[in-house]
């Protein structure tokens, strides 16, 4: 028996009967992280990392039924031992360690391999089955060492302090916002915050990561010289609204491992694009599967026949699965239909 299945419900367990980052309501969900696509309202009873506690609280509602686990914390439930270990993607982002009658299987969820200081970094799990995203599943997605992007970050905003303008930084509200205020020279200027992101920095701030001081930017009067000193965070979403045209003169920039691609930077029409991604690139994904050790793997969202038919070169036994993941959203998780 397959420890994991693909129901129209989700990803299934069924020794366990539990699901996994179910896209529809379901009785059990162990929930890798707290993004949109993976975490949504709904279900009866949630199991988590303990450090995604706050953020999952935040986005799907303080009375959520949620039980949480430490990281290498175990349980067992139907005779399956269920333990959760860091995925390196965000606050609480956590891989699904499976173990029933000696088989051992892996979900990872979403990941990235690079530290960052705002999670705990992504620990490679041995198994014999791993289920591995491929969102950056191409050759051409090669990161850069974040230093070098946030020092970008800086260098443009310092630019456009020179010439009076505003500093507009597209990024998503859970993870990514945080990720760059961790990284960036907090000393150049205030930093202002969409109202999406405010409560999320404090469940950051709450669980001892460091991030500079911010400002709800709505609190700012449109004019007020303080703006073309700023760097202002904002999600995608806000782009072209009423709310974007408050800060006058501005540079605005996106941060997304997508700005990797010519076309869409095109198609998002900034000034500006940073290729920061919190998900693995094609190394990082090469890397953590061959760390697992598994001889089959299980390929999700993303670039998935090209991932699969590399690995099946490398001689694995590897194949798709289809699931309803896809990019984070820049809004709490609503409860599915």
């Amino acid at each position: 028996m397959d420890l994991v299945i693909a129901r129209p419900e989700g990803l299934y367990c069924p020794p366990g009967d539990f699901y996994i980052d179910p896209w529809r309501p379901v009785e059990r969900a162990v929930i890798t992280h707290g993004h949109g696509d993976h975490a949504r309202g709904g279900s009866a009873h949630y199991l988590a990392a303990a450090p995604g506690e706050g953020i999952l609280r935040t986005r799907l509602g303080r009375d959520i039924n949620l039980q949480t686990l430490a990281y290498g914390e175990s349980i067992e439930h139907h005779g399956v031992t269920v333990s959760l270990h860091p995925a390196g993607h965000v606050l609480g982002s956590a891989q699904v360690r499976l173990e029933y009658r000696g088989e051992v299987w892996v979900a990872s969820g979403d990941y990235k391999v690079e530290p960052d200081g705002t999670c705990e970094p992504f620990e490679p799990v041995r198994c014999h089955t791993f289920i591995t995203e491929s969102t950056f599943g191409l050759p051409i997605y090669r990161w850069q060492p974040q230093a070098q992007i946030f020092a970008g970050i800086n260098e443009w905003w310092r630019q456009n302090q020179q010439a009076g303008r505003a500093s507009v930084l597209f990024c998503y509200a859970f993870g990514k916002a945080q990720r760059i205020l961790h990284g960036i020279d907090g000393s150049i200027g205030p930093i202002l915050g969409h109202g999406s992101m405010e409560p999320l920095h404090q469940v950051y701030r709450d669980a001892g990561v460091y991030l500079p001081e911010t400002r709800y930017a709505g609190d700012v009067p449109k004019g007020d010289p303080l703006l073309r000193q700023a760097l202002i965070l904002a999600p995608p979403s806000a782009g072209g609204s009423t709310w974007i045209r408050r800060f006058g003169d501005y540079s605005d920039a996106f941060a997304s491992g997508w700005m990797l691609l010519r076309g869409t930077r095109r198609r998002r029409g900034v000034d500006r694009g940073f290729v920061l991604s919190d998900h693995a690139d094609w190394p990082g994904l090469l890397w953590a599967i061959e760390q697992t050790g598994a001889e089959r793997v299980m390929v999700t969202h993303g670039s998935v026949n090209i991932l699969v038919r590399h690995l099946r070169e490398l001689g694995l036994d590897a194949q798709a699965f289809e699931t309803e993941y896809g990019e984070e959203d820049d809004a709490p998780a609503e409860p599915a239909a």
